[in-house]
């Protein structure tokens, strides 16, 4: 019973080892954005994660080997960011599933093409399948939901970001029903979140403002129904207390 017992904590070792070269491998090749290399580097990754989950599920894994498991998935489901002729010229539409109901979407890549390349890419990818959006603001001049952080925790990640600004309002006006692209201050710092507008709203433009990409075309009363409960704190500003998980985000 020890002899394999010692064996299976060697094989579990040996799996964490070649996952997290694998997983630094991986986001090496991201970065020099070499499209040839990365698509061999996916390849590489997803036949380690098929091995690696034969290896772990005949051998008990434990909790741990199951977070690194989807820690090493999510670094083969993260496309690189796309030039913007994928959308010029171009109007998607498609929905956005959330298990409150769905939400009817049109992204418009004649106003914002390097956005909309960028977020139908990660849909086409299945990036935004599980997860959070983790936001909702419902103060006197904001009303949004977010969503799209990798973690839920509203960080980004710093392997796809990419800008300027894009199609946004002098006056700062984001309607109700705007879909826009959420960032931090620098206007290079756009990535995977994007936020609804649920209720006429105006932004501040000190730092240049948001994407303007979209807007919804359905359903809107589910963004207020999920407003209307309010916040987790009972704040203003923070997690929904209706946890909200996108279902699916589908683009044609």
């Amino acid at each position: 019973m020890a002899a394999n017992r010692t064996s299976r904590e060697d094989r579990r070792r040996l799996a964490r080892m070649e996952a997290r070269k694998a997983f630094a491998a991986a986001r090496a090749k991201r970065r020099r954005r070499d499209n040839l290399f990365a698509a061999s580097a996916a390849v590489v990754v997803l036949a380690l994660s098929v091995a690696l989950q034969v290896a772990w599920f005949s051998s008990d894994p434990t909790a741990e080997d199951l977070e690194l498991l989807r820690d090493q998935a999510s670094v083969a489901e993260l496309p690189d960011v796309p030039d913007p002729s994928v959308a010029e010229g171009k109007t998607f539409t498609g929905s956005l599933a959330l298990g409150q109901g769905e939400i009817g979407v049109e992204l418009d890549g004649n106003a914002a093409p390097q956005a909309v390349a960028s977020f139908k890419t990660l849909a086409d990818a299945g990036y935004f399948t599980g997860k959070d959006c983790h936001r909702l603001t419902a103060t006197e001049s904001t009303s949004v939901l977010q969503c799209g952080s990798p973690n839920g925790d509203g960080k980004a990640d710093q392997d796809f970001l990419w800008g300027p600004v894009e199609n946004t309002p002098a006056d700062g006006f984001y309607p109700a029903g705007t879909i826009a692209v959420a960032r931090g201050d620098d206007v290079m710092s756009h990535g995977t979140q994007f936020f609804i507008v649920y209720k006429d709203s105006t932004l501040t433009q000190e730092t240049g403002g948001y994407t303007i990409m979209g807007k919804v075309t359905s359903g809107l009363d589910v963004l207020e129904a999920i407003a209307s409960s309010g916040t987790a704190s009972g704040e203003t500003d923070g997690f929904p207390k209706d946890p909200v998980t996108i279902n699916s985000f589908t683009l044609n």
